[in-house]
């Protein structure tokens, strides 16, 4: 019997404009932990800005997110617009502010926001396909753009929640290392650092979602 594989799509390098480091590689973890193999993608754009995460502030330079996205996946990355929904059983979206800012523009649109092409086109052909697909900490907002109506987690900040539910989602709250299934739709979500969260309750939060995902995998 062949293992289960899932694409996992990464939004570059770092938590302020890329992926968040630790909720990557602990969903890789939990892929491998339950005897499942994954494949990374990445859009090839640039990234929206490139950010000091010592000081926050934006340096003068310019960086590629399939290629910031290969640091954490050790160089075996593809990129998304290779992506085809029938390779993989699948997909999970890490979280990082370069979900919000490199994937989609929410963290400056909020509800009007446009997804990426390739990111859009992945989602769309998974859902179609009756396949799961995972989202950690602010990732879950483009699925709620793209898909509309399905259940969804961003933890408990209600601001962004009726931003969620302003694109026709609905919002479940969660707490620490807990996950939110919507099972009509397989869609699994997981608040991770929306909430101060230590690095082995984000652990929690990954391993939880990873095992509800290929709960949906036949």
């Amino acid at each position: 019997m062949s293992k289960k594989r899932i694409a996992v799509i990464l939004s570059g390098c770092g938590h302020q404009d890329g992926a968040e480091i630790h909720e990557a590689t602990l969903t890789l973890w939990a892929i491998h932990k339950h005897g499942a193999e994954y494949q990374c993608y990445a859009p090839n754009i640039p990234q929206h800005h490139v950010l000091n995460h010592i000081t926050g502030q934006e340096m003068a330079e310019q960086r590629n997110v399939l290629i910031e996205a290969a640091r954490i996946a050790r160089g075996k990355v593809e990129d998304l617009a290779e992506f085809d929904a029938q390779t993989v059983d699948a997909l999970v979206i890490p979280g990082g502010l370069g979900a919000a800012k490199n994937l989609c523009t929410y963290a400056f649109d909020g509800p009007g926001c446009t997804v990426n092409d390739d990111v859009k086109q992945a989602v769309t052909t998974m859902h179609q396909a009756g396949k799961p697909i995972g989202a950690l900490c602010i990732s879950p907002v483009l699925l709620a753009k793209v898909l509309g109506d399905i259940t969804l987690t961003i933890g408990q900040d209600e601001a962004i929640a009726a931003k969620v539910r302003e694109m026709g989602a609905v919002h479940a709250p969660t707490g620490i290392g807990e996950i939110a299934v919507d099972q009509k739709n397989k869609i699994v979500s997981t608040p991770c650092y929306m909430l101060d969260s230590r690095v082995d309750q984000i652990a929690d939060g990954a391993d939880a979602l990873i095992q509800a995902v290929l709960g949906f995998i036949d």
